[in-house]
């Protein structure tokens, strides 16, 4: 009688749990399908045939990813495998003396692979700068373009792809919205290998490129996935010769993509729902697959990020380093970033004549990391009581005791831990040592307002007012 009971109960079960898709039920146009919380707990939905005004779906989207001491050796190889006669390598003045182009050019030259360099790539690209290696792009007819540098290159290679695949497209088509048209992009892009020499854009596994827009002094960007690179090459004996500013700036870079991918809105959040899939943008929100990239950054950066910076010969750190920016890439460039980066863009779009330490540029520059990290004390503090729960999370994961911490101070403990790591680097004492004061407030402001395609990310709505507030307590951070 026992195992008869048991087979009546399993055929329940089964009966309880069979599918109910409308593929095997005919339940009409009405149908339940697992959504999950903002917390990811699984739950069920009634959806019926009418458009959600949220999204209710998340793509992950990222580059192949090869990873290993000396990899760059094979990047000769790749091109061979992909049949590429003529090949643009991409880099920028200072990285063109130095040992990653020469490994890159090496390995071209073993395996016979035709290859012009452009070294005009401008850290901190503008339009003016993406327009010119548009144009070598467009006039070399080439096959392929690798990008050897950090953030700076691969954008620009990304967008000199774009538009040299599509001869026709005015610059702003493809620039996001509101600044520009942000069309999707539909026409096929030629293969692109990114080697990543700096540990924090992660944009190797990313289908973002950043620039100025300079008429209106602000940050922008074109965001689609079809930019993304088709291979990044990852290897971590180019992060030994980036000296100890880069290091710090960049490695706040990959500090902030995980804490604002990891407490951005959730993507059931995010409006409004795409009508159709193509039209889905790169950022989405936080979901189940950028959380565990997010967390691995930040308990990478825990253990590795001072090591990194103050023993450049430290491998097995700077490694982690290089490994942890891929991560975060991978995080951010599908849930998105919100308002470090939102307010970064007019910080480095407004700079007058700060020229930091480490850098050979011969125009005055706010590095990308350094403009995000400013404001990240004040604007954690101001997004905190939106998801308290995953801001001590944050901080925990970053070395803080918050066994006994409350809900309510979930804001001031993830400030005061970020600014730890900044005083642990020696980061720059907010915007007034950046060349700002409080009358630059109502244009920083202005530059931040068109930036809603990642302010809207925020798990907190911002007025103009907050704007005004998180620059004015950015003045100074320590």
């Amino acid at each position: 009688m026992g195992s008869r009971k048991r087979v009546l109960d399993l055929i329940r079960v089964v009966n309880s749990i069979s599918c109910k898709c409308p593929a095997h039920s005919n339940t009409g146009s009405s149908y339940v399908i697992p959504n999950i919380s903002p917390d990811h707990r699984f739950q069920t939905t009634s959806v019926k045939d009418e458009k959600p005004s949220t999204d209710y779906a998340f793509e992950m989207a990222c580059s192949t990813i090869r990873y290993g001491l000396g990899v760059t050796r094979e990047v000769g190889m790749d091109m061979v495998n992909m049949k590429a006669k003529k090949v643009c390598v991409m880099t920028d003045p200072h990285l063109a003396k130095l040992q990653p182009l020469k490994s890159t050019v090496d390995s071209l030259t073993k395996y016979g692979v035709s290859f012009d360099v452009y070294d005009r790539v401008r850290v901190e690209p503008t339009e003016a700068s993406l327009q010119d290696a548009t144009k070598v792009a467009r006039a070399g007819n080439f096959d392929a373009i690798i990008a050897v540098g950090g953030g700076s290159v691969m954008d620009t290679a990304k967008a000199a792809n774009l538009y040299a695949s599509d001869p026709a497209a005015d610059f702003l088509d493809y620039v996001n919205a509101p600044i520009g048209k942000g069309l999707p992009v539909t026409v096929p892009l030629k293969p692109l290998i990114a080697i990543p020499t700096t540990s924090g854009t992660g944009s190797e596994t990313t289908g973002v490129s950043i620039f100025d827009y300079r008429p209106l002094k602000a940050k922008t960007g074109i965001a689609n996935r079809a930019l993304r690179p088709t291979l990044g090459i990852v290897d971590p004996l180019h992060t030994l010769s980036l000296p100890e500013k880069v290091c710090v700036y960049s490695g706040f870079d990959v500090l902030c993509h995980a804490l604002e991918s990891y407490t951005a809105i959730p993507y059931t959040q995010r409006s409004p729902c795409p009508e159709n899939p193509i039209l889905r943008p790169a950022y989405q929100g936080q979901n189940p697959v950028s959380d565990v990239w997010a967390r691995y950054a930040l308990q990478v950066m825990c253990k590795y990020f001072e090591r990194a910076v103050y023993r450049p010969d430290d491998i097995e750190a700077r490694s982690h380093m290089h490994l942890a920016s891929t991560m975060a890439g991978v995080g951010f460039g599908n849930a998105g970033v919100h308002l470090c980066h939102g307010l970064s863009y007019p910080i480095s779009g407004h700079v007058r004549n700060f020229q930091p330490k480490g850098y050979s540029d011969d125009h005055p520059i706010i590095p990308h990391g350094l403009s995000v990290v400013m404001s990240a004390p004040a604007v954690f503090r101001f997004t905190a009581s939106a998801c308290p729960e995953r801001h001590l999370e944050a901080a925990q994961l970053l070395g803080s005791d918050t066994t006994n911490a409350k809900k309510a101070d979930a804001g001031l403990i993830l400030a005061d831990t970020v600014r730890k790591y900044m005083q642990t680097m020696k980061v720059e004492n907010g915007l007034g040592e950046l060349g700002y004061n409080k009358d630059d407030i109502p244009s920083l402001v202005k530059g931040t307002l068109p930036q809603h395609r990642i302010t809207k990310l925020a798990p907190r709505p911002q007025s103009e007012e907050d704007l005004a507030s998180l620059f004015e307590n950015s003045m100074s951070v320590y």
